[in-house]
Protein backbone atom coordinates (compact mmCIF):
# COMPACT_ATOMS: atom_id res chain seq x y z
CA UNK A 1 0.00 0.00 0.00
CA UNK A 2 2.77 2.19 -0.75
CA UNK A 3 1.98 3.27 -4.26
CA UNK A 4 -1.47 5.20 -3.85
CA UNK A 5 -3.88 6.59 -6.13
CA UNK A 6 -6.30 8.85 -4.25
CA UNK A 7 -8.82 8.96 -3.94
CA UNK A 8 -9.13 5.79 -2.37
CA UNK A 9 -12.63 4.44 -1.37
CA UNK A 10 -14.10 2.55 1.60
CA UNK A 11 -16.51 0.49 0.48
CA UNK A 12 -18.03 -2.18 3.51
CA UNK A 13 -19.62 -5.04 2.91
CA UNK A 14 -23.25 -5.32 3.76
CA UNK A 15 -25.23 -8.60 4.94
CA UNK A 16 -22.28 -10.11 6.80
CA UNK A 17 -21.26 -10.72 10.38
CA UNK A 18 -17.48 -9.40 10.14
CA UNK A 19 -16.99 -5.84 10.27
CA UNK A 20 -15.12 -5.65 6.19
CA UNK A 21 -14.75 -3.48 3.43
CA UNK A 22 -12.70 -3.09 0.80
CA UNK A 23 -10.19 0.06 0.03
CA UNK A 24 -9.99 0.85 -3.59
CA UNK A 25 -8.19 3.31 -5.31
CA UNK A 26 -9.25 5.60 -8.41
CA UNK A 27 -8.34 3.46 -11.19
CA UNK A 28 -10.70 1.01 -9.36
CA UNK A 29 -7.60 -1.32 -7.78
CA UNK A 30 -8.54 -3.72 -4.80
CA UNK A 31 -5.53 -2.26 -2.56
CA UNK A 32 -6.79 -4.33 0.59
CA UNK A 33 -9.39 -6.12 2.36
CA UNK A 34 -9.66 -5.31 5.66
CA UNK A 35 -11.20 -7.91 8.21
CA UNK A 36 -11.86 -7.42 11.89
CA UNK A 37 -11.80 -10.19 13.85
CA UNK A 38 -15.37 -10.88 15.78
CA UNK A 39 -15.88 -11.69 19.29
CA UNK A 40 -12.31 -10.59 20.66
CA UNK A 41 -11.62 -8.70 24.00
CA UNK A 42 -8.56 -7.15 22.13
CA UNK A 43 -9.10 -5.84 18.75
CA UNK A 44 -7.56 -7.96 16.06
CA UNK A 45 -8.01 -6.61 12.42
CA UNK A 46 -6.15 -8.35 9.59
CA UNK A 47 -5.50 -6.55 6.10
CA UNK A 48 -5.33 -8.64 2.91
CA UNK A 49 -4.51 -7.91 -0.61
CA UNK A 50 -8.05 -9.00 -1.68
CA UNK A 51 -11.05 -10.60 -0.53
CA UNK A 52 -9.85 -13.93 -1.28
CA UNK A 53 -7.70 -13.43 1.53
CA UNK A 54 -4.39 -15.42 0.69
CA UNK A 55 -1.99 -12.13 1.50
CA UNK A 56 -1.86 -10.67 4.43
CA UNK A 57 -0.53 -7.41 4.17
CA UNK A 58 -0.95 -5.80 7.83
CA UNK A 59 -2.50 -6.51 11.09
CA UNK A 60 -3.62 -4.12 14.02
CA UNK A 61 -3.34 -5.08 17.28
CA UNK A 62 -5.05 -3.35 20.45
CA UNK A 63 -2.67 -2.68 23.17
CA UNK A 64 -5.36 -3.41 26.13
CA UNK A 65 -8.43 -5.34 26.15
CA UNK A 66 -11.20 -3.06 25.07
CA UNK A 67 -10.55 0.66 26.41
CA UNK A 68 -11.81 4.24 25.02
CA UNK A 69 -7.46 5.03 25.45
CA UNK A 70 -6.55 1.69 23.88
CA UNK A 71 -3.62 2.18 21.26
CA UNK A 72 -3.89 0.46 18.12
CA UNK A 73 0.00 -1.31 16.64
CA UNK A 74 0.34 -1.71 12.73
CA UNK A 75 3.16 -3.78 12.00
CA UNK A 76 3.41 -5.79 8.40
CA UNK A 77 3.30 -9.17 7.15
CA UNK A 78 6.91 -10.00 8.95
CA UNK A 79 5.96 -8.16 12.36
CA UNK A 80 7.75 -5.19 11.66
CA UNK A 81 6.44 -2.09 13.28
CA UNK A 82 5.12 0.33 10.86
CA UNK A 83 3.20 2.84 13.36
CA UNK A 84 0.18 3.61 15.65
CA UNK A 85 -3.29 5.14 16.35
CA UNK A 86 -5.31 5.99 19.44
CA UNK A 87 -7.84 8.31 20.69
CA UNK A 88 -7.02 11.22 22.18
CA UNK A 89 -8.95 10.65 25.61
CA UNK A 90 -11.47 13.05 26.62
CA UNK A 91 -11.02 15.25 23.36
CA UNK A 92 -12.88 12.33 21.63
CA UNK A 93 -16.01 12.13 23.53
CA UNK A 94 -18.13 14.77 21.43
CA UNK A 95 -15.64 15.33 18.73
CA UNK A 96 -13.43 12.71 17.44
CA UNK A 97 -10.04 13.14 17.73
CA UNK A 98 -6.82 10.47 16.97
CA UNK A 99 -2.91 10.90 16.92
CA UNK A 100 -1.23 8.63 14.58
CA UNK A 101 2.34 7.48 15.17
CA UNK A 102 5.65 6.37 13.35
CA UNK A 103 7.24 3.38 14.89
CA UNK A 104 9.17 5.62 17.37
CA UNK A 105 6.14 6.62 19.16
CA UNK A 106 6.57 9.94 17.61
CA UNK A 107 3.35 11.72 16.70
CA UNK A 108 3.29 12.19 13.03
CA UNK A 109 -0.45 13.07 12.38
CA UNK A 110 -3.92 14.47 13.76
CA UNK A 111 -7.41 12.80 12.75
CA UNK A 112 -9.68 15.46 13.64
CA UNK A 113 -13.57 15.27 13.27
CA UNK A 114 -14.51 18.35 11.06
CA UNK A 115 -18.30 18.77 12.31
CA UNK A 116 -19.58 16.71 14.78
CA UNK A 117 -23.47 17.72 14.50
CA UNK A 118 -23.16 15.66 11.28
CA UNK A 119 -22.82 12.41 13.04
CA UNK A 120 -25.10 13.10 15.75
CA UNK A 121 -27.83 13.69 13.39
CA UNK A 122 -27.09 10.85 11.33
CA UNK A 123 -27.27 8.27 14.16
CA UNK A 124 -30.44 10.05 15.51
CA UNK A 125 -32.33 9.79 12.33
CA UNK A 126 -30.65 6.34 11.10
CA UNK A 127 -33.12 5.27 14.46
CA UNK A 128 -35.91 6.52 12.81
CA UNK A 129 -38.25 3.77 10.69
CA UNK A 130 -38.43 4.68 7.24
CA UNK A 131 -36.16 8.00 7.05
CA UNK A 132 -33.33 5.53 8.41
CA UNK A 133 -32.63 4.08 5.30
CA UNK A 134 -31.87 7.81 3.54
CA UNK A 135 -30.00 9.18 6.37
CA UNK A 136 -26.44 7.77 4.35
CA UNK A 137 -27.81 10.60 1.69
CA UNK A 138 -28.50 13.31 4.02
CA UNK A 139 -25.58 13.52 6.61
CA UNK A 140 -21.94 13.32 5.78
CA UNK A 141 -18.74 13.06 8.91
CA UNK A 142 -15.43 14.63 7.68
CA UNK A 143 -12.65 13.87 9.22
CA UNK A 144 -9.04 15.71 8.36
CA UNK A 145 -5.57 14.52 8.84
CA UNK A 146 -3.27 16.72 9.45
CA UNK A 147 0.13 16.60 9.76
CA UNK A 148 2.72 18.22 13.03
CA UNK A 149 2.52 21.45 11.23
CA UNK A 150 -1.49 21.61 11.77
CA UNK A 151 -1.51 21.37 7.80
CA UNK A 152 -4.44 19.27 6.30
CA UNK A 153 -2.82 16.68 4.45
CA UNK A 154 -6.12 14.27 3.75
CA UNK A 155 -9.31 13.94 4.11
CA UNK A 156 -11.88 11.24 5.28
CA UNK A 157 -15.58 11.72 4.35
CA UNK A 158 -18.55 9.63 4.20
CA UNK A 159 -19.99 9.27 0.50
CA UNK A 160 -24.28 9.25 0.03
CA UNK A 161 -24.95 5.64 -0.20
CA UNK A 162 -27.87 3.26 0.92
CA UNK A 163 -27.17 2.10 4.71
CA UNK A 164 -24.17 4.66 4.87
CA UNK A 165 -21.67 2.22 3.64
CA UNK A 166 -18.95 4.18 1.60
CA UNK A 167 -16.34 6.74 2.41
CA UNK A 168 -13.74 8.52 0.62
CA UNK A 169 -9.99 9.35 1.36
CA UNK A 170 -9.02 12.54 -0.73
CA UNK A 171 -5.45 13.55 -0.56
CA UNK A 172 -4.88 17.27 0.49
CA UNK A 173 -1.06 17.80 0.18
CA UNK A 174 2.40 15.98 -0.84
CA UNK A 175 2.46 12.75 1.08
CA UNK A 176 5.97 10.83 1.23
CA UNK A 177 4.61 6.79 0.64
CA UNK A 178 5.76 5.62 3.68
CA UNK A 179 3.88 8.32 5.36
CA UNK A 180 0.79 7.16 3.05
CA UNK A 181 0.82 3.86 4.46
CA UNK A 182 0.66 4.79 7.96
CA UNK A 183 -2.21 7.97 7.36
CA UNK A 184 -4.79 4.82 5.41
CA UNK A 185 -4.03 2.52 8.29
CA UNK A 186 -5.04 4.77 10.86
CA UNK A 187 -8.06 6.14 8.77
CA UNK A 188 -8.81 1.88 8.66
CA UNK A 189 -8.76 1.52 12.38
CA UNK A 190 -10.22 4.63 12.83
CA UNK A 191 -14.04 4.36 11.04
CA UNK A 192 -13.81 1.09 12.48
CA UNK A 193 -13.88 2.65 15.47
CA UNK A 194 -16.06 5.20 14.75
CA UNK A 195 -19.08 3.16 13.23
CA UNK A 196 -19.30 0.95 16.31
CA UNK A 197 -19.56 4.24 18.09
CA UNK A 198 -22.30 5.17 15.75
Amino acid sequence: MTKLEFPISFRFRIGTLANDFMAIDASGRTIAYVRQKMFKLKEAIMIYSDESRTELLYQIKADRWIDFNASYAFSDVKDVPVGSVGRRGMKSIWKASYQIFDPGKNLDFNIREENPWAKVFDSLLSEVPLIGLFTGYLFHPRYAVTNAQGTPVARLSKESSFFGRKFKVDQLAEIDPRDGERILLGLMMMILLERRRG
